[in-house]
């Protein structure tokens, strides 16, 4: 656990480097035993500081836009793209970088396929398989505007080597075989005529409790059954899974009838937009989540609904009080805005005991967002 009396400014979003690594080690030991590669998915997680570490393990990168190639561009051997729509002006410069593009369709396939450069063509199907209950994060949804139905794609259109399907979000073993079934289901008329097939992120491997022996089993299966397909996974969260924190200082304690908000110097709505979106509670440090808990964690915005939570304290929380909440580092920094003018949270990596601020953040950035 960090030293929190080393942390000089909050709030501060704080890498625990020990954690990464072990993060790091799994999903090395997996390409290893397995015939598959992960890829690292900027989309979740782009704290370029480690992406050394990172390109040392993974096979390659997954690109969504522009910016994520250049970012991704000088660590990563492989840098493979895939965006819902392409913009005109960005996919060429895209294309010069990239690996391996993946289309959402067929029309956008035809648009871009003499621009591609070398890069070996894909496009996304859908896995017609749902497995999240937040609709907001179901690809799979009915009327989904993401990946193709099997009556759309009777065969595999000239130049295309690959398929990319992504339906699962924080999901296990179980799912991954459900999936994989459903993909032979309802698209194995092309299984035979593909060379490699992406699973998307959701792939939860770093997770405790996530079933390796099943994950293990389900992929050697499918590979034995197809074994001139190339398995890919590309995971924003399992790399970087439970191994950071937003450290963040209560500034004031606001109470109406039972409730007890703690005013805290962090916002939900600009730097954790997915507590709002999911919607869920952070842990915290000290504290319990409880339906009976008289204690709310109060964002610093003046959106009224930028709070969360319904908490109880081993002891009873003061202002000027530190909280570190959990698992902050997966789809939090890629999210944050600066909505009411409210700087971003330092980022920093706590290592060898030594706490080191990467990056800060000032007027200066938020100036250069508008006009």
């Amino acid at each position: 656990m960090i030293d929190l009396k080393k942390i000089s400014h909050t709030p501060a979003f704080v890498l625990e480097y020990e954690l990464l690594k072990k993060n790091l080690s799994i999903i090395e030991q997996l390409q290893k035993d397995l015939p598959l590669s992960f890829l690292f998915a900027l989309k979740g997680f782009a704290m370029h500081a480690v992406f050394p570490e990172l390109a040392s393990v993974a096979s390659g990168a997954t690109a969504s836009s522009l910016n994520e190639a250049l970012l991704a561009s000088p660590y990563f051997d492989e840098i493979h793209a895939y965006a819902p729509v392409y913009q005109k002006n960005e996919f060429e410069t895209i294309a010069s970088m990239a690996t391996h593009i993946t289309f959402n369709s067929v029309s956008q396939l035809e648009t871009y396929r003499d621009r591609s450069s070398n890069a070996q063509l894909g496009l996304r199907i859908n896995a017609m398989y749902s497995t999240v209950s937040t609709a907001l994060y179901d690809p799979c949804s009915y009327g989904s505007r993401l990946g193709i139905l099997p009556k759309d794609l009777p065969q595999l259109p000239e130049g295309v080597s690959g398929l990319h399907s992504h339906n699962l979000c924080e999901s296990g073993a179980q799912e991954l075989a459900h999936t994989l079934s459903s993909i032979e289901k309802h698209w194995g008329h092309l299984l035979g005529d593909i060379e490699w097939l992406n699973l998307g992120g959701g792939h939860l491997v770093t997770r405790k409790g996530y079933d390796l022996d099943l994950f293990r089993k389900t992929i050697m299966d499918f590979h034995d059954r197809y074994p001139h397909i190339k398995l890919i996974l590309e995971p924003g969260a399992a790399f970087v899974w439970e191994t950071g924190y937003l450290v963040t200082e209560i500034l004031d304690i606001v109470e109406n009838g039972d409730i007890k908000t703690l005013m805290i110097d962090a916002s939900f709505a600009a730097h954790m937009p997915d507590c709002l979106e999911m919607p869920y509670s952070p842990n915290v440090i000290g504290a319990q989540l409880e339906e009976s808990g008289v204690y709310r964690l109060g964002g610093s915005s003046c959106l009224a609904g930028d709070w969360v939570g319904s908490y109880t304290f081993e002891k009873a929380p003061k202002i000027g009080d530190y909280l570190i909440l959990c698992d902050m580092m997966h789809y939090t920094m890629v999210k944050t805005t600066m909505f009411n003018g409210i700087a971003l949270p330092d980022i920093g990596i706590y290592r060898d005991e030594t706490y080191t601020v990467v990056k800060s953040f000032g007027f200066d950035d938020y100036q250069r967002r508008l006009s």
